[in-house]
């Protein structure tokens, strides 16, 4: 029997998926066949999607949002389109450029040269999208360190009690729990805090 399926992805968990799930809610997809994941697009080792190629089989359709959702990789794209639409034998349908579903007949050699020159074109952006990207990151990392701004989780500011408490375990004066319970704390908040003033 064949199956619809969605493949929607995000970066990381800072971006929001709901717009890739409402679009895909508007087809008659099975809940349970609309895979979202949150990893980044610079290569295929991913574990959701990988899954899923192994649950596609000849006949299936795959719904992606776009080209850039199934992935930021030129050569990557192309390979998996191929292996999606040639050797899995999926209908892959695009629903921002319906130009590129795969089950679109193309009559001539020309039809076919235009529509794979919009997809390279498309593979092209998706990647080069990541690098500026990744490009202004480092930009404004390396802005940042040069303005003496702290990167990464901020720094402790742990009061004199919390201080003292915490030497007063370190040597032995109070007990675990005694120290836990006089910090309000739970074991694991109270070991981050140990390692946060060393």
């Amino acid at each position: 029997m064949k199956e619809i399926y969605a493949y929607g992805r995000v970066s990381s968990d800072s971006q929001n998926e709901a717009r890739q799930i409402k679009e895909f809610g508007k087809l008659a997809i099975p809940k349970s066949n609309i895979i979202i994941e949150k990893a980044s697009g610079k290569d295929f080792n991913r574990q959701k999607y990988n899954a899923l190629l192994k649950r596609l089989k000849c006949g299936d359709c795959l719904y992606i949002s776009s080209i850039d959702r199934l992935g930021r990789d030129y050569d990557g794209i192309i390979h998996q389109w191929n292996k999606l639409t040639k050797e899995i034998k999926v209908t892959v349908k695009v629903l921002d450029m319906p130009l590129l579903d795969s089950d679109k007949k193309t009559h001539t050699l020309v039809d076919k040269f235009i529509t794979d020159i919009i997809f390279l074109t498309f593979a092209y952006q998706a990647e080069q999208e990541w690098h500026n990207i990744k490009s202004k990151q480092m930009a404004g990392i390396a802005t940042a360190k040069e303005s003496g701004k702290h990167l990464g989780r901020p720094k402790i500011h742990a009061s004199a009690k919390e201080i003292k408490i915490v030497h007063a375990w370190q040597e032995g004066i109070l007990t675990l729990n005694e120290a836990m319970k006089k910090l309000g704390r739970k074991k694991s908040a109270f070991y981050r805090l140990v390692q946060e003033l060393k």
